[in-house]
């Protein structure tokens, strides 16, 4: 793992006074003392923050003012404004890894609550059931490490607050995003995002939730392996245009971080509401794919701990708590 050095530190600081700024300039000098470093240590953490595509104008006389930013998740930019008390506190930024939730899960036990690993691009994402998941560049990729006093039996209602907090965020873009059970988020029938949960937890208690989340933001999905370009879609796709990725990291984390303190302080019947309204699982024809068989039939419903209520052909009601669902037309069982 990547050890963030001081200046990295000082850097993002100076970053992040910039962008309050909006424009305006902040002396050097003004700088230096807020940091407690020397005027030419400023001056060569600016000179870095060139050299990664920041537009920053120098002045003599006025200092330095931020004109232009470059289309990164640095923590910086995040952090910036983001106004949450839990998410986002502390970000680990890499430009490239093999998975967020990897890095996540082997740091959960040593960071606070809250924390996040955020990638431009992952070489070995993972969706459930083991399956790749294809994280280019221009995607938001992250993990976030929730520490939730509850028994792992209630892990699930995570996920399905992740993806209460997903949908609205894009829906504040004026999309029509629903959730398909159990963790994917569509615009228009397509996938846009999926959550990937994971724990680690005692016999009656959770020591951490890795709760990760990929986004395909402004992914050009005619680049994905042909048998993805059908049924997946972007926000830049159905926008028509690029959005700003640091913009829908804040507003995301805001939301979440609304969700997690309203579950812990109100408990999960709101949110769960807001799933089942949102959702495009519930009335649908499903194929659900087991460890051990396959199930047809109309989800009629989700019940509190997230586990679907699907009415077979029989009029038999099957509680399915995990599986693979694959929306089908009504009657198809091939």
């Amino acid at each position: 793992m990547k050890i963030r050095k001081k200046t990295d530190t000082i850097k993002d600081k100076i970053l992040e006074k910039l962008i309050l700024n909006k424009g305006e300039p902040v002396s050097g000098e003004t700088l230096a003392s807020e940091l407690s470093v020397s005027r030419a240590a400023v001056w060569k953490q600016v000179q870095a923050l060139k050299g990664e595509g920041y537009m920053i104008r120098s002045s003599t006389k006025r200092g330095y003012s931020l004109e232009g930013s470059p289309d990164v998740l640095a923590p910086a930019g995040i952090k910036a404004g983001l106004g949450t008390t839990i998410m986002g506190k502390n970000i680990h930024y890499f430009k490239e890894t093999v998975s967020t939730n990897i890095l996540a899960r082997d740091m959960a036990c040593s960071v606070e609550e809250g924390t996040v690993v955020i990638a431009e691009s992952q070489t070995g994402g993972r969706g459930r059931l083991g399956r790749k998941w294809i994280s280019p560049e221009g995607g938001i990729w992250l993990s976030v490490v929730l520490k939730p006093k509850m028994e792992p039996l209630y892990a699930p209602r995570i996920t399905l607050l992740a993806g209460v907090a997903v949908a609205k965020t894009i829906r504040s873009y004026g999309l029509p995003a629903k959730i398909k059970w159990p963790n994917d988020v569509l615009i228009n029938g397509k996938k846009v995002c999926g959550i990937l949960t994971e724990i680690g937890a005692e016999m009656d208690s959770i020591d951490y939730v890795v709760l990760g989340v990929g986004i395909d933001a402004n992914v050009d999905t005619e680049t994905f392996p042909e048998e993805f370009r059908d049924s997946s879609t972007s926000l830049k796709n159905e926008l028509g245009g690029s959005i700003n990725r640091v913009e829908f990291v804040q507003r995301l984390l805001s939301e979440l971080e609304s969700l997690y303190l309203k579950f812990q302080g109100e408990g999960f019947s709101s949110i769960m509401e807001d799933w089942r309204n949102m959702s495009a699982t519930i009335g649908e024809w499903v194929k659900i794919t087991t460890q051990t068989r396959a199930i047809y039939g109309e989800a009629v419903g989700v019940d509190s701990e997230g586990a679907l209520i699907l009415e077979t052909e029989e009029g038999k009601l099957e509680k399915i708590v995990a599986g693979n669902c694959e929306h089908l037309r009504r009657g198809n069982v091939a």
